[in-house]
């Protein structure tokens, strides 16, 4: 494959988006030249409409320490585990799509019209061209910027190095800019970008480009992360004040939060600031459904980081790592119930038979996205919930988590932002001065590099952003700026076993699933009724597929742990590597820090 091919190819043909409503039901209509296009607004709209599939719902956090295990493909995975070099790695492939919005950018110059509605779509694309761009940036650092189509003739910027991550950012940060201030702020279709969607995303690369240089000494950029933080700040500052958003609490606790990811009326919800809207009438669907029980479940990692419900930390209770699964969930922050699936949760509420984890993938199940509907349920990819892309609870958070950093956060700053999330669900409020006062000792440990007097907020703020949007996609990429990459490399644990024998899962007292050493060894539960032994569930150790962290005892842990041990290579796993063959076609690409 010629290197940069989707750029070399001349303007010729873009594939164009139809202009339903719904932004997934957007199908390809016919070919284009510069010539017959691009003269109207309603020719922006058309092309911007095709850019939508860039950006879709998150419902999942692989490949992160949420996930206990994970049985699918992954890259991520596979980079830990040493099986990703220059030869094999995939990616470098985005420049189709950078080239689609540069094809607009350039030919906007003839459009005429109404200038407020040419801008709008300008700032669409822009959107987009800021959204894949900083994407590469995570995952290379730096890379070269191309802000117009490159012809057949333009070997020299062609084949250029890439530019440094500073340029490259800046860049990312005038497109956003000008999103910000030229989408319109309609919000009649949450479908579609507004402008609040557009300071959404201007908060989040903010926030992550901020910490990124905060806590990556070696990038020698700290200096210029304080210019970040203060613009996820005012940026999300202003989400707030004009955005005309809120926390959906109608005061059923638990049940509003549920709301957010397993019903199918999203769109007049005003959380909502940027929707996937599925239906079954017109013939859009998702695959959530597989989230429990397919090839993922959750960590235990995660599921200790959920508060009790008094508001002190879980980890604090003597013997808090022994609890089984019947009682971890006793007493909890409401919000880990509606996340990881409870003792006695049954996938047909009407039937009452409660769903039987399996211990072979560590016993939290995920449960957030999960369609409680039975009616929003379909089958394969035919699940009729909507998902929310963006969304304001992740606007609060990042505000106060820029604050935080920047030392400027207030007990105010907190009340509104942390603590809405937490009244939601009937939580008490987090105390600066407390948490300030008393860092929680298990989030030091997990995040040493956090220091000085805004330690413990810091501590909390990760801690309500964990539990709060675990499964929405956002983990991954907070472990990356923070820093925290070593988390990758530890051993995942599933829930505690207490010894070999009868298990309940269900939390009727009765045992329902039974772990032993191999076929045939069933002295662990000689003991039980003989109707009880009759329907449990057996698992064996002698399988492989998960062991016990004391042998007969302990936390679930994973064979492939043992069988390809996890390893993080702070000096360079937090880039991936050009695949080989674009190195070779450009001699002047280098490879991010590490892989050279």
């Amino acid at each position: 494959m010629r290197l940069f091919q989707y750029i070399l190819t001349l303007a010729g043909i873009f594939l164009l988006a139809s202009c339903d409503d719904d932004f997934l039901q957007r199908t390809p209509q016919t070919a284009i030249t510069k010539e017959d296009f691009f003269n109207s607004p309603r020719d922006l709209e058309t092309y911007t409409n095709g850019l939508y599939g860039n950006l879709g719902a998150s419902w999942d956090d692989i490949y992160s320490d949420n996930i206990s295990i994970y049985t699918g493909g992954n890259e991520t995975d596979n980079l830990i585990r040493g099986g990703v070099t220059p030869a094999t790695v995939g990616g470098w492939n985005s420049w189709a799509q950078l080239r689609s919005i540069n094809y607009m950018l350039d030919n906007t110059s003839k459009t005429t019209g109404d200038a407020s509605l040419i801008n709008h779509y300008v700032g669409v694309a822009r959107f987009f061209r800021a959204l894949i761009y900083y994407r590469m940036v995570k995952r290379y650092g730096d890379v070269p910027w191309y802000s117009h189509v490159m012809g057949t003739n333009d070997e020299e910027m062609l084949y250029k190095a890439k530019d440094p991550r500073t340029v490259v950012v800046d860049s990312v940060m005038s497109d956003l800019e000008f999103a910000a201030a030229n989408v319109l702020p309609s919000r009649t279709n949450n479908t579609l970008l507004t402008r609040w969607a557009a300071l959404a995303l201007l908060s989040k690369i903010a926030l992550h480009e901020g910490t990124f240089r905060a806590y990556h000494d070696e990038l020698g950029l700290k200096a210029s992360a304080p210019q970040f933080l203060q613009r996820a700040a005012s940026a999300s500052q202003e989400l707030m004040e004009k955005g005309g958003f809120e926390i959906y609490n109608t005061g059923a606790g638990a049940a509003d939060f549920r709301a957010l990811f397993s019903s199918n009326n999203l769109s007049a919800n005003k959380e909502v600031i940027f929707l996937q809207k599925n239906s079954k009438e017109e013939g859009v669907a998702n695959n959530t459904h597989v989230v429990l029980d397919w090839q993922w479940a959750l960590s235990g990692s995660l599921a200790n980081e959920f508060l009790m419900k008094d508001g002190t930390a879980f980890t604090s209770l003597p013997g808090y790592d022994k609890k089984t699964f019947a009682d971890i969930f006793r007493d909890r922050d409401p919000r880990m119930a509606e996340t990881i699936m409870p003792p006695g949760f049954s996938t047909v509420p009407a039937t009452n038979n409660p769903y039987i984890i399996k211990p072979s993938f560590g016993g939290y199940l995920q449960l957030k996205f999960y369609p409680r509907d039975p009616a929003l349920r379909g089958g394969w990819a035919l699940n009729y919930t909507d998902l929310p892309i963006f969304r304001y609870a992740e606007i609060l958070l990042i505000n106060a988590e820029a604050k935080a950093e920047l030392g400027t956060i207030t007990q105010g700053d907190l009340d509104k932002t942390v603590n809405l999330l937490r009244r939601r669900v009937k939580m008490p409020d987090l105390s600066l001065s407390a948490a300030n006062s008393s860092p929680d000792p298990y989030l030091a440990a997990r995040y040493p590099a956090v220091t000085g007097a805004s330690k413990g907020v810091i501590l909390e703020i990760r801690r309500e952003r964990r539990t709060e949007m675990a499964c929405e996609g956002l983990r991954f990429d907070d472990l990356y700026r923070w820093k925290s990459g070593a988390l990758l490399g530890q051993d995942s644990k599933g829930m505690y076993v207490p010894g070999l024998g009868g298990l309940d899962v269900t939390g009727d007292g009765v045992a329902d699933i039974a772990i032993l050493k191999a076929v045939g060894e069933e002295a662990p539960i000689a003991g039980l009724p003989e109707e009880v032994k009759s329907k449990v569930v057996k698992y064996y150790l002698s399988d492989g597929s998960f062991y016990l962290s004391n042998e007969t005892s302990g936390n679930i842990m994973f064979g492939r742990d043992k069988q390809q041990p996890r390893s993080f290579n702070e000096a360079k796993y937090y880039y991936f590597p050009i695949p080989l063959e674009q190195t070779i076609l450009n001699k002047n690409l280098k490879q991010p820090k590490g892989w050279e």
